[in-house]
């Protein structure tokens, strides 16, 4: 198995979304999942997903129950948790890769408009806007894997991988399409 992390996002109850993240779990060969919430409901404000199957979800999401790390969407609810098999309520996670520290919010709560104080070099993950990002900013590299169903401002669906270079948000067909690299501590 890589080292690496799949980062995905916002899948918003989509068949294609869920299945998504198998292939991409398959193709780059990672153990590690890191889910950045909106798992099930698409809300008030997307169109329901042309392929929406929720139930369809719920399963392929609970047999990766042992290498997800979650946290809670804008969309999440506690019926949410009650047919999930892994911990989707937290508002926030921090953990390590390397070395490097890891903070990861949906995006609704600590986005890039509103962040925790964190340490320099701090990879911040989020996602909530659909729109992949891959950037520096005051000394944090702000990292948004884009949404795996339901992307706006014409980008594509897209997914992103942690590993020893930095984040790489990729397309559907596991193209690169961004990069930004670790920050020197």
């Amino acid at each position: 198995m890589n080292d690496a992390l799949l980062v995905v996002s916002d899948i918003h109850g989509a068949l294609s979304g869920a299945e998504m993240v198998l292939k991409a779990r398959k193709h780059n060969d990672v153990k590690e999942i890191l889910c950045l919430g909106d798992v099930l409901y698409h809300g008030p404000r997307n169109d329901l997903p042309r392929d929406y199957a929720p139930k369809q979800v719920i399963e392929i999401m609970n047999s990766l129950k042992d290498c997800i790390t979650a946290v809670r969407g804008n969309c999440e609810a506690e019926v949410d948790q009650m047919v999930l098999s892994f911990p989707v309520m937290a508002d926030y996670n921090s953990l390590f890769f390397h070395d490097r520290r890891i903070f990861m919010s949906h995006g609704h709560v600590y986005g890039p408009g509103h962040l925790p104080d964190l340490p320099f070099g701090t990879m911040f993950l989020s996602g909530h806007t659909h729109i992949p990002t891959a950037y520096e900013k005051d000394g944090l590299l702000l990292c948004n894997p884009g949404s795996v169903s339901l992307p706006k401002n014409g980008h594509p669906c897209t997914y992103g991988l942690i590993d020893e270079t930095g984040f790489t948000v990729y397309t559907f067909d596991h193209q690169v399409y961004m990069h930004a690299g670790w920050l020197n501590q």
